[in-house]
């Protein structure tokens, strides 16, 4: 399923929704014509468990074309926000995860030139998070080496403590595209948070692909582009640490739980990494993709 938060109009409640068909679903109104009842909340849904997922399916597949009056609105006409609009805890940022980003960075940020030996880890706290669309904010008086890096997103699905690699994709929910947005001249004492969990700086979306149908987020294709020119294009195959060594890696000291997502790394072609370098400023437009998921376009503004 490819699941979204949506509104209906400007002033309408979030709801959860299901693409298809160029059609946005209702799941909780779904559910409700067929007597089973489904939250409207994206949070709510996921901590219900797997079974969640397969009776909304199934529920989607015997109405698919005949829809009951008032569940499917066309998908043009909603406002998408980020599929889980305030998470509940920091989001989980991978630092370095890809080699030749680790490349790139030690020639301009005086991280390390030799590849990690342990996941880097940082976070983003959840007033980080936009959704589609939405401005990524430039703040002059604070930064002036806005960058961009594109990521895939995971997101839990289950309760994980000290998990294996080998049972760790058996608790992710599914996947989305993550923008980690960073002020490189905003770094404090090596520490990132300030750099890169600034309003705004977690463009998130546009959708949640739930894990039955990418069986292996290791083979997917990412790119980002800043005003139609290309700056990011890589696979994820390329990761350093791929997404079973994270979960089992974090889960190993602090619980994951359901919902939680860990942003997994970007590849080479940051801002920062070019010659010479290249920054964000208001009136740019970045879009990042990750195939199999969704696009994200977002416009870059002062405040």
């Amino acid at each position: 399923m490819r699941l979204v938060t949506y509104r209906s109009h400007a002033a309408a409640a979030a709801r959860l929704g299901a693409i298809v068909d160029e059609q946005v679903v209702d799941l909780e109104s779904l559910g409700s014509a067929a007597g089973i009842s489904l939250p409207h909340d994206m949070l709510d849904f996921i901590d219900l468990g797997p079974d969640a997922v397969r009776v909304a399916g199934a529920l989607l597949t015997a109405h698919a074309g005949k829809w009951p009056v008032g569940v499917a609105q066309p998908f043009v006409n909603v406002k998408l926000i980020a599929p889980i609009p305030r998470p509940r805890k920091n989001i989980f940022g991978i630092g370095l995860n890809y080699a030749e980003h680790v490349a790139e960075s030690s020639r301009t940020l005086d991280t390390a030139k030799d590849l990690p030996k342990q996941p880097v880890i940082f976070s983003k706290p959840p007033t980080s998070v936009i959704g589609p669309g939405d401005a990524i904010e430039h703040n002059a008086r604070i930064t002036q080496q806005l960058d961009w890096e594109v990521e895939l997103a995971v997101i839990m699905g289950r309760r994980a403590s000290r998990v294996t690699e080998a049972d760790a994709l058996s608790f992710v929910f599914g996947y989305s595209v993550m923008i980690d947005m960073s002020a490189r001249d905003c770094r404090r004492a090596g520490q990132w948070i300030y750099s890169k969990g600034q309003d705004s700086y977690a463009p998130f979306g546009p959708c949640i692909v739930t894990a039955d149908e990418i069986p292996d987020p290791h083979t997917l294709d990412l790119w980002l582009t800043v005003n139609g020119k290309e700056k990011q294009r890589s696979n994820t195959r390329h990761m350093l640490f791929k997404v079973p060594h994270l979960i089992a890696d974090i889960s190993a000291g602090i619980t994951l739980e359901p919902g939680d997502i860990i942003a997994t790394g970007t590849p080479d072609g940051v801002g920062a990494g070019r010659t010479p370098q290249e920054w964000l400023w208001p009136g740019d437009v970045v879009i990042a993709c990750v195939e199999g998921i969704g696009t994200l376009r977002h416009p870059v503004v002062a405040v």
